[in-house]
C-alpha cells in the first residue's frame, strides 16, 4: 500500500501562503520530481519520520552536515551541556578559539580561519578577500559549480568560450556579471586561453575540487594540479570551496585527499554538526586583510555562536577516531556496488560516480566528467526512481544534480534494504 502524504499535503499548501513556494530553500519543494515534500517530524540515526509517520533510511543528511547521523550522543550532549549556559553572546569564546585551532590543525592550506554562518557568507567573503588581496576584479567559476546564492556567482556562460558571463537570476546586475568568467570543469585548456586573455584583471579561480552541486563529478588527473600552476603563474588566489569536501573526504579534506593546496578555503556543513555555520581561512599573510587586523570588513552577530561551535567540536572530535574513515568508505563501495548491479539487471542506462562517502548515480549512459555531461542525465527517469524509492522508505535527494551521503549511523542491514528497493524502482523506471 501506498503511504500517506495527507499531513504534508495540507502543510505544505498552508505553507506555500506565507513563504515563497512554501519551503526555504528551492530544492526542498519537490519539483523536479513532481512531488509534494514531506515535512519531517523527527530524526534519530539515519531514520526520518514525517508528520505522517512515514519513516525513511535518510541519504540526505541534511545535505551533509550531519557526516554521524541525526542525534549523535556524543553532539547532542555537548549542545545540551551548552545550552545550559546560553545561545549566543555577540562576544568571543573559548569555542570559536577551539574549533578554529582544530581547523588549522587539519588542514594544511590554512593558517587563520574566520568563522560565519554559512557556506554562502563564506565564499562571499572569500572572493571579497582575493579581490582586495590581488587588486583586481574578475573571478573565474566552473559551470555546475555552486558557491552559494550571492550575486557574483549567480551567472551562468555567456554566448562563447571565453565571454564573461549573464546572470541566472533577476535582480542581479548585468555589470556585475561582467566581473564573472565562466570555464568548464575538467577542461585546463579553456582555463589556459581565459589567462591568457585576462590574466591580469583575475584575482581568483574558485572551485570545488569535487564538485559535488552538478552530481559528484571528480576532477580529472592533474586538473586540480593544474589549477594551482595557472594561478600561481598570473597571480591569482585560489579558493577551494570545501563546504561539502571539508571533513566529508577525510580529516585533512580535499586538498589533503588531493594533495594540492589552495590559498583560501571555504568551509560548512560538517564543522557545525548540523547547526548553522560557515568559515573561509588560508595563508594567514591573505587572511591579515580581514577586519579588524586589516582593511577587508566582514562581520556577523551570529558568527561563531557557541551552539555552533559545540556541535562542531564534538562531531570532529567523533571523526578523529581511528577507522571512521575508513568505514564510512566501506559503506559508500558497498552501496554503490549494488545500485550499479541493481541498474543493470534492471536495464537502465546509469553512471555511478563515487569518491568516498560521496557519490550520485547519473541516469546516463555515458561517463559525467562535468556539467555537460551531467546534463546528458533523464530527469524523468530519476523522478520515477525518486518516487519508488520513496515509496519503499529511503529518502535521497529530490534532483538528479545532487550527493547521496554516507553517515557513520548507517548500517549494512540499511543498505542491502537500499540495494533491494533499488531494484525495483530501477524496473520502474526502465518503464519510461
Amino acid at each position: 500500500m501506498a503511504p500517506s502524504y495527507q499531513k504534508s499535503n495540507e502543510l505544505f499548501a498552508q505553507a506555500q501562503m506565507v513563504i515563497p513556494g512554501g519551503v526555504n530553500s528551492p530544492v526542498r519543494a519537490f519539483k523536479s520530481v513532481g512531488m509534494t515534500p514531506p515535512f519531517i517530524a523527527r530524526a534519530n540515526g539515519c531514520r526520518l519520520w514525517d508528520v505522517d509517520g512515514n519513516e525513511y533510511i535518510d541519504y540526505v543528511c541534511s545535505w551533509g552536515p550531519l557526516i554521524l547521523g541525526h542525534r549523535h550522543p556524543a553532539v547532542m550532549h555537548a549542545v545540551q551541556r551548552c545550552l545550559e549556559r546560553g545561545t549566543t553572546y555577540g562576544a568571543p569564546t573559548d569555542l570559536e578559539l577551539t574549533l578554529a585551532q582544530m581547523v588549522v590543525e587539519a588542514l594544511p592550506s590554512v593558517e587563520m580561519v574566520r568563522m560565519v554562518n554559512s557556506g554562502t557568507e563564506a565564499t562571499m567573503s572569500a572572493l571579497r578577500l582575493a579581490r582586495a588581496y590581488t587588486n583586481r576584479s574578475k573571478i573565474v567559476k566552473f559551470e555546475g559549480c555552486y558557491h552559494g546564492h550571492h550575486d557574483s556567482l549567480l551567472i551562468k556562460a555567456g554566448s562563447g568560450a571565453l565571454t564573461h558571463g549573464v546572470p541566472t537570476s533577476p535582480g542581479v546586475p548585468l555589470e556585475l556579471a561582467g566581473h564573472t568568467i565562466n570555464a568548464r570543469y575538467n577542461d585546463l585548456a579553456l582555463l589556459e586561453k581565459i589567462f591568457v586573455e585576462a590574466g591580469s584583471e583575475i584575482a581568483a579561480v574558485i572551485v570545488e575540487p569535487l564538485a559535488g552541486n552538478m552530481g559528484i563529478v571528480p576532477p580529472a588527473e592533474g586538473f586540480l594540479q593544474g589549477l594551482r600552476d595557472l594561478c600561481h603563474k598570473y597571480g591569482a588566489l585560489l579558493i577551494f570551496d570545501e563546504v561539502i569536501t571539508g571533513f566529508r573526504l577525510g580529516y585533512g579534506g580535499a586538498q589533503t585527499y588531493y594533495n594540492v593546496l589552495p590559498d583560501l578555503t571555504c568551509l560548512g556543513k560538517i564543522i557545525g554538526g548540523g547547526l548553522p555555520v560557515g568559515a573561509y581561512g588560508g595563508r594567514r599573510e591573505i587572511m591579515q586583510m580581514v577586519s579588524p587586523a586589516g582593511p577587508v570588513y566582514q562581520a556577523g552577530t551570529l558568527s561563531g555562536n557557541p551552539l555552533a561551535m559545540t556541535a562542531g567540536i564534538a562531531t570532529l572530535e567523533q571523526l578523529q577516531q581511528p577507522g571512521v574513515y575508513e568505514e564510512l568508505n566501506r559503506k559508500s563501495g558497498l552501496l554503490a556496488q549494488g545500485l550499479s548491479q541493481a541498474a543493470q539487471a534492471a536495464g537502465v542506462p546509469a553512471c555511478l560516480n563515487r569518491v568516498e562517502s560521496l557519490q550520485t548515480c547519473f541516469f546516463t549512459g555515458q561517463p559525467v566528467r562535468d556539467f555537460a555531461g551531467a546534463s546528458t542525465s533523464d530527469t524523468k527517469r530519476y523522478a520515477v526512481f525518486f518516487k519508488c524509492m520513496l515509496e519503499q522508505g529511503i529518502y535521497l535527494a529530490p534532483s538528479q544534480f545532487e550527493a547521496l551521503f554516507i553517515s557513520t549511523a548507517h548500517t549494512d542491514s540499511d543498505i542491502e534494504r537500499t540495494v533491494e528497493a533499488a531494484y525495483h524502482a530501477f524496473k520502474a523506471a526502465s518503464q519510461i
